[in-house]
């Protein structure tokens, strides 16, 4: 008889497991579908059609344009430049993020002050006038592979940097970015926490940045991403196109090597 209860309980928490899982993958199916049917109207669009119009326009105190603006692949060109990036540059002796490359070419082009932008707000001024950039010049690499250079020594410094940043904990939650991004099959509510650490999902993650984010209502960069991952560790914002969020995109980057590039994407 308690054989048979055994058997009994223990088909009865086979089946309640099975439930579960059938569950989440449910959830995890809707919200694909979510984003899928959004896709087709992705708010985007209107930034990377802003973007372009910017890159063009002859601004700033010196008013020139974005068109003399070596992004890694010679001055002026966009393709293929969002998936190599970050890289070394040798006019600036460092290695620099889109958003960071894109604060020199505004000084040394266009005349702004690069640190007084820096300052601005997420989606104010010159700020908002980057991430429509930013959204110009990923949709101009979609479909493309990752290839971050790795030859440079300060390359190669970064994606270390980068590295130990990514397991740093700390905080009064004592998280780390790995901490949600470190491991396979983690959630957080309905939403899917990709691993950053390895493909194919490193791509997945770091691949669809910037992205449109629907319960924000507004379009955002990898630079406000990892602010709103620092918020979310209750840990302080790092600067704008600091040296720590470069070495996260790198780490994430190179990871993310052989991985498309499906930017700017659509999130929740």
């Amino acid at each position: 008889m308690k054989k048979y209860i055994a058997a009994a309980i223990i088909g009865m928490v086979t089946m309640t497991l099975a439930s579960i899982a059938l569950a989440q993958k449910t959830t995890a199916e809707g919200i694909a579908e979510y984003r899928a049917m959004l896709a087709d109207g992705n708010p985007a669009e209107l930034y990377e059609a802003r973007g372009e119009g910017i890159w063009k326009q002859a601004r700033g105190p010196k008013s020139a344009s974005f068109e003399k603006c070596d992004l890694g692949k010679g001055a002026g060109v966009v393709k293929g430049a969002f998936v190599e990036l970050p890289r070394y540059f040798a006019d600036t002796q460092r290695v620099q993020d889109l958003e960071s490359r894109l604060l020199t070419c505004m000084e040394r082009l266009q005349g702004f002050n690069a640190a007084e932008i820096a300052k601005t707000p997420f989606g104010a001024g010159e700020q908002k006038t980057i991430e429509s950039l930013v959204a110009y010049i990923s949709g101009e690499s979609r479909d493309m592979t990752f290839n971050l250079p790795q030859k440079h020594a300060q390359e190669k410094l970064m994606y270390e940097v980068g590295k130990k940043v990514f397991y740093l904990r700390g905080g009064p939650m004592d998280f780390s970015c790995a901490s949600c991004h470190g491991e396979d099959n983690k959630r957080v509510r309905l939403q899917d926490l990709p691993n950053l650490t390895k493909q194919p999902s490193a791509s997945t993650g770091f691949g669809s940045w910037p992205a449109y984010r629907v319960s924000a209502g507004d379009l955002w960069s990898m630079q406000r991403r990892l602010n709103d991952c620092y918020r979310q560790q209750r840990f302080p914002y790092p600067g704008y196109a600091s040296d720590v969020t470069i070495a996260l995109g790198v780490y994430m980057g190179v990871n993310s090597s052989g991985g498309v590039s499906i930017a700017p994407a659509l999130k929740r």
